[in-house]
């Protein structure tokens, strides 16, 4: 039975409980990861929080909170390839090896993305051959340097406008919709064993969007060329958050293509300072992003975009707004956080996971 709402009895359920952990219930829920994206510590000095470093490293070091990081911005073109052939790495291996060294699952991004590149690439006048050499040897260098360590690549990261035309990025107003495949066959060849992923935000919901990221896996699919999963950022908004009944109609609409689906950036963004209704809302936001993962089959894990306020992207973005994690300054959690617990514990135990015992609480 389709889930269509939060019910009183899930938000209200508040109570600590110390012995629960995200991942590990996420696991017991039939999800493969429940885990955070993290930066370097000097990506993370302009919180100006360098004290609060060892508290953070403990929650995150512990598996049984979070199973699987990202680097939020160590492997991104900016980084990766600052000059033309001059590959650099250094900030990605510091997530990735801690990964390794923790034990995590490691989900590489992104590869071919319109932001955050390297000035060089926006600034020259390409030509189509050009261009493709440029896409190639980025994808073979980076991929390269990581094979066999990342579960996913996003291999193609927000190509799509909101109304589901594509993206007038240098990628495609010099190739056209042929850059997403050329991306996704060289990485395919590069790092065969890592699911590819088209990643992109506003993807929760069906809609325009929505059409446009199943158009990708269609266009891919129908070319025989490699993708195994969509990944929903997850920028929410508590206000207006998707609901539950949303989430579950487009991940079946991507899983129904036979590809897997992903929560990847997950946080829900508050007007600050937040407050008790804010923080409801926010709390049932996360109940119905986690209840909609665990409900359905493909979709394989869930990654909040960092877990401390101090360290988010938003309010660099969207200024009046942040308080978007489960985690407070002072270390203290969101009421977030136990409805997101509650939503894994109460879809552990079923043996299909569209049917989970969450179900029962959310009906009434």
């Amino acid at each position: 039975m389709r889930v269509q709402s939060v019910s009183t009895a899930l938000l209200a359920a508040s109570a600590p409980l110390a012995s629960a952990q995200l991942h590990r219930y996420a696991k017991k829920a039939g999800l493969l990861y429940f885990g955070s994206a993290t930066d370097s510590p000097g990506q993370r000095e302009r919180a100006g929080l360098e004290a609060a470093y060892p508290q953070y490293d403990a929650i995150f070091a512990d598996n049984d909170q979070f199973g699987q990081t990202t680097p939020t911005n160590g492997q991104k073109w900016l980084f990766t390839e600052p000059e033309r052939g001059v590959f650099n790495f250094t900030e990605g291996e510091i997530t990735s090896d801690l990964a390794a060294k923790q034990g995590k699952l490691l989900r590489c991004h992104a590869l071919v993305w319109h932001s955050q590149l390297a000035p060089w690439v926006e600034t020259t006048e390409w030509t189509p051959e050009e261009l493709r050499e440029v896409i190639v040897e980025h994808i073979t260098q980076v991929a390269g340097h990581w094979k066999g360590q990342c579960y996913a690549w996003d291999v193609v990261n927000e190509a799509l406008n909101e109304d589901g035309t594509w993206r007038e990025s240098v990628f495609y107003t010099v190739l056209g919709e042929e850059y997403i495949n050329l991306a996704f066959k060289t990485a395919a060849e590069i790092d065969p064993e890592a699911k590819l992923y088209y990643n992109d935000y506003n993807l929760e919901w069906p809609g325009p969007k929505a059409d446009g990221a199943i158009r990708i896996v269609k266009m891919l699919q129908e070319a025989g060329i490699k993708i195994d999963g969509v990944g929903l950022q997850a920028h929410h908004v508590a206000s207006r958050a998707p609901t539950l009944d949303q989430q579950i109609a487009v991940l079946e609409s991507y899983t129904a293509l036979g590809v897997e689906a992903a929560y990847t950036e997950l946080d829900i963004r508050l007007d600050v300072p937040s407050n008790e209704t804010s923080l409801q809302w926010q709390k049932g936001a996360y109940i119905n992003a986690t209840g909609a993962c665990a409900q359905v089959e493909g979709c394989v894990g869930i990654t909040l975009w960092d877990f401390y306020d101090p360290f988010s992207w938003i309010p660099y973005v969207f200024p009046g707004e942040g308080e978007a994690h489960l985690w407070f300054a002072d270390f203290t959690v969101h009421p977030a956080y136990y409805g997101v617990l509650a939503a894994l514990k109460n879809a552990t135990g079923a043996c299909d996971k569209k049917v989970r015992g969450l179900a029962k609480l959310f009906r009434s």
